[in-house]
């Protein structure tokens, strides 16, 4: 009886060690399970997953976008690096997706880049009035339309003139008298030389002996005719014009510039320039004079070149386009970055430089002041030290993920 008490009590001693054992197991295993569980959700936590197409998605956890299925991409990662609240934070993916790119920055000499717009026009300095010098009735005419080229000593026009026929008549009679009475021949011979008759005309009437009835005009210059105000038979006075003349061998390029570009213009400065006539063709000049008062309704004052027209290629009224490259000697040796970098509110000029403390992709918010504009980039005047690195492309996604992560942006600072 004794032996059989014995065995019983191993028996429950036995099946207590093994629930023990088991419960053990199981309890551990499922503490553990809970552990790790956690574990992977405080990862998941730490990381936010947006999409390329609508950043105001996010998500704790990948997969696709609710409103275009694309994959979500890794946007921010809580890192040691992430201890400064202010800084963005950008995976490799999703820099490439925002095409974010950056540049260092560095110092050059800055050259402003000004574009003129004008038109081609003759020198007003060779531009003649061909006046009739006598009162007449125009008889006939040898240059009878605008446009028409002219030389120097070219026949225009015969006008009919009582006057003259009067003149040379007291010619020919002072002329009997010249040694008796000198005076009143010269006197005859000066009014004919204030009609413009030359000394070769005036001495062929006193050997023939006979009036002319007719008056030649004779072109007193060469060039283009760019207006004709007389018809035959009109009658003239004494000072009429005739005829406008354009000697277009110099022409003028007149450039109209804006009041912001004339502090980067003076006299001297090298144009290059072209004309939409003369597609392929570049010309080189230098500038001349800028107009010292400003058009009250353009807000643009005038900037004059000077060009040789060989062959007369260059016409009045074609269109011209014109580039100064300006050295800013002020801003010499200053820095430079890229127009596309600067976010300008009105108010503020913003850049995104790189942060240096980790190898992974963290910019932050700086305010600068910058100078001039030359043409696709900036001069800066304050804020950045050379070898730093700024976001050069992309700058309005990693503006956008500022705002987004309600951290300083462009909008909000």
């Amino acid at each position: 009886m004794k032996k059989f008490f014995s065995n019983i009590y191993v028996r429950y001693i036995l099946l207590l060690v093994v629930g023990v054992f088991v419960g053990w197991l199981f309890f551990h295993s499922s503490e553990s399970t809970t552990h790790k569980h956690e574990d992977d959700e405080e990862i998941t936590k730490n990381e936010i997953w947006t999409c390329s197409m609508h950043p105001q998605i996010k998500m704790d956890k990948p997969g696709k976008c609710p409103l275009c299925a694309m994959d979500l991409i890794l946007l921010h990662q809580n890192s040691a690096a992430q201890m400064d609240s202010d800084v963005i934070h950008f995976t490799a993916d999703a820099a490439a997706l925002a095409h974010v790119a950056t540049s260092v920055v560095n110092r050059r000499q800055p050259t402003k880049e000004v574009r003129l717009y004008g038109k081609v026009q003759a020198d007003e300095r060779l531009l003649q009035n061909q006046v009739a010098h006598i009162t007449g009735r125009i008889e006939k005419l040898f240059v009878s339309f605008t446009g028409e080229a002219v030389s120097k000593g070219q026949l225009l026009a015969l006008i009919y003139s009582p006057d003259l026929i009067t003149a040379q008549q007291e010619l020919l009679e002072a002329a009997k008298s010249k040694q008796s009475q000198p005076a009143i021949y010269e006197a005859a011979i000066e009014k004919l030389r204030q009609w413009m008759m030359s000394e070769k005309q005036i001495i062929q009437i006193e050997q023939n002996g006979q009036v002319k009835t007719k008056f030649e005009v004779y072109a007193n210059t060469s060039g283009v005719v760019t207006t004709k105000k007389i018809n035959v038979g009109d009658y003239v006075s004494q000072g009429t014009g005739m005829y406008d003349i354009a000697n277009l061998t110099k022409v003028w390029v007149l450039f109209e510039a804006y009041e912001s570009d004339l502090p980067f213009l003076n006299v001297g400065n090298k144009v290059n320039f072209s004309l939409q006539a003369l597609p392929g063709k570049n010309f080189n000049s230098t500038i001349r004079f800028i107009d010292p008062v400003i058009d009250p309704v353009n807000r643009v004052a005038k900037v004059r070149v000077e060009v040789d027209n060989i062959g007369g290629k260059l016409k009045p009224e074609m269109f011209v386009t014109g580039v100064v490259q300006a050295n800013l000697n002020e801003y010499k040796n200053m820095l430079v970055i890229p127009r596309s970098s600067v976010l300008w509110t009105g108010k503020r000029s913003i850049v995104y430089v790189k942060q240096t403390e980790s190898e992974e992709l963290n910019f932050k918010m700086r305010e600068i002041e910058i100078g001039p504009m030359l043409g696709n980039s900036y001069v800066v005047i304050s804020g950045l030290v050379e070898g730093e690195e700024i976001v050069t492309d992309g700058t309005f996604s990693v503006d956008a993920a500022a705002q987004l992560e309600g951290k300083p942006s462009m909008m909000n600072n």
